[in-house]
């Protein structure tokens, strides 16, 4: 989130471990910056009028339509709740590329913790719709016996106090400082750690993409063998959301491993200009997941245009609302995808 300082009248001087003075040399990154400034605002705003409208509209119809206590139905809510908290962060980032940062200290560092805590909550209540799915197709007797809403709430306030204490780094190491080209800047002015990149990588990104793999690997065996009307389709969904998930997440990762590596060379533009595009590319997954994981299903489908018809009754003609021939107003296509 913070820009790239940028000193190019100066010299910088540091002691290395020898105690020998080594001289450093100015980086110039005012390239980087007006790349930012001319693109990411925009970037921003279109991804936070999307993502209110879609996390918006997933947030009424399960209100409006659903049983707000069933499993799959608390982990959405929690989902859409992450989403939204990155979501109101970027309005902030939006400005800050445009100008220097107005919004003071104390919003600097609610804006940094918040942001991560979103984006890391996000990913671990993905993998536990990805969990839940699993044992409903998988397993789906011994499945009946341990869904229920305590165990939701339990999973997702574990996910809360995880992704509260990841976040915490954030919110301590980031601080307004003065600089002498951008004004205020907002960003990591300490080198805090609540955990480090590799535990990082791990928890929110390799556990995540394994978890999503095995699972719908599973489900996509389990679908092929059954009878299932439609079950080409249903595999090519599944296939979409892995290939999605993990072009959306897997360049930003590894970005941040390859500047773990290169520690020493703050001054990489092209590693530089890499990790802002990886990292708005991350950005575009909360656009789309509500749509892969709420409209694609049929039981979602149906109440958009129930919810479409009661607002606007000369559409009764023009559409069809089917209801389930399954239990609970929910198929197999909804267990994997509503």
């Amino acid at each position: 989130m913070a820009k790239y300082k940028s000193d190019t009248s100066t010299q910088v001087y540091e002691f290395d471990n020898e105690t020998s003075m080594t001289y450093t040399p100015p980086c110039n990154t005012d390239d980087i910056n007006n790349f930012g400034k001319n693109f990411l605002p925009l970037f921003y705003s279109a991804i936070f009028t999307i993502s209110i409208l879609g996390n918006g509209l997933v947030l009424y119809i399960l209100y409006k339509f659903e049983n707000l206590r069933a499993i799959t139905n608390i982990f959405l809510i929690n989902l859409v709740a992450s989403n939204l908290i990155v979501i109101f962060s970027l309005p902030f980032q939006a400005v800050y590329h445009y100008h220097e940062w107005i919004f003071g200290s104390v919003a600097c560092k609610m804006v940094g913790g918040a942001y991560f805590l979103g984006i890391y909550s996000s990913v671990l209540f993905l993998t536990l719709i990805t969990l839940d799915r699993y044992q409903a197709v998988v397993h789906a007797v011994a499945a009946t016996k341990r869904r229920h809403s305590c165990y939701a709430f339990t999973m997702s306030a574990i996910v809360w106090s995880v992704c509260g204490i990841a976040s915490l780094e954030a919110f301590f190491s980031h601080d307004t400082e003065d600089d002498l080209f951008l004004g205020i800047t907002c960003g990591k002015t300490s080198d805090s750690k609540v955990l480090g990149t590799y535990p990082q990588f791990v928890i929110f990104f390799i556990f995540p993409l394994a978890v999503t793999l095995y699972c719908y690997i599973r489900i996509g065996v389990v679908v092929i063998l059954s009878r299932m009307k439609g079950k080409h389709r249903t595999v090519k969904i599944i296939f979409v959301i892995v290939v999605l998930f993990f072009m959306c997440w897997t360049p930003y990762n590894v970005v941040l491993i390859m500047k773990e590596h290169n520690s020493g060379d703050n001054c990489d533009d092209s590693l530089i200009y890499v990790q802002y595009i990886t990292h708005n590319i991350a950005h575009l997954y909360f656009c789309v997941n509500p749509v892969f994981y709420t409209f694609v299903g049929r039981k979602f489908q149906t109440h958009v245009r129930r919810l479409l018809v009661n607002q606007v009754p000369c559409l009764t003609s023009h559409m069809t609302i089917q209801r389930s021939k399954y239990p609970n107003n929910e198929d197999m296509r909804d267990l994997l995808m509503a």
